[in-house]
């Protein structure tokens, strides 16, 4: 192997990484702002656009979630929830819009495949076979 001396006496010495800095107020007022348009945005396009790609808003709120946690590193809960409890509170309203809008959405659907899964049996079934057809099943 060759020897690498010659070229690291030239280089600096080697320093630990620094400290990351506490993430200031203001940038968790426009991160909760950017929770907060995602979640919007979502919300109503789950109501109106029949073409909505909810993968990728999940990606962007998941996105979103992941800064938050890097942000609240190094900041005191108690400071944060102080600083921000307005910010915080119109999220917690939106996210409860956006959780109905979900499950409204999730009931459609489940009631339109329960249809359709209905509508194939009876289109796939003559009633020769079918106990239910000799008033045996009651």
């Amino acid at each position: 192997m060759s020897d690498y001396t010659q070229f690291v006496q030239n280089l600096p010495a080697r320093t630990t990484a620094p400290e990351p800095t506490p993430a200031r107020p203001g940038n968790f007022s426009a991160l909760i702002g950017r929770i907060e348009e995602a979640v919007e945005e979502e919300t109503v396009a789950i109501r109106t656009d029949l073409g909505f790609d909810i993968k990728s808003s999940n990606a962007r709120k998941s996105r979103y979630l992941y800064e938050l946690t890097r942000a609240m590193k190094g900041v005191g809960e108690s400071d944060f929830l102080a600083e921000h409890r307005d910010g915080i509170k119109r999220l917690r309203e939106k996210l409860a819009s956006n959780e109905a809008a979900i499950r409204a959405h999730l009931n459609a659907v489940s009631e339109v495949a329960n249809l359709m899964q209905n509508a194939i049996q009876r289109s796939e079934t003559d009633g020769t076979y079918s106990a239910g057809e000799f008033g045996w099943a009651r």
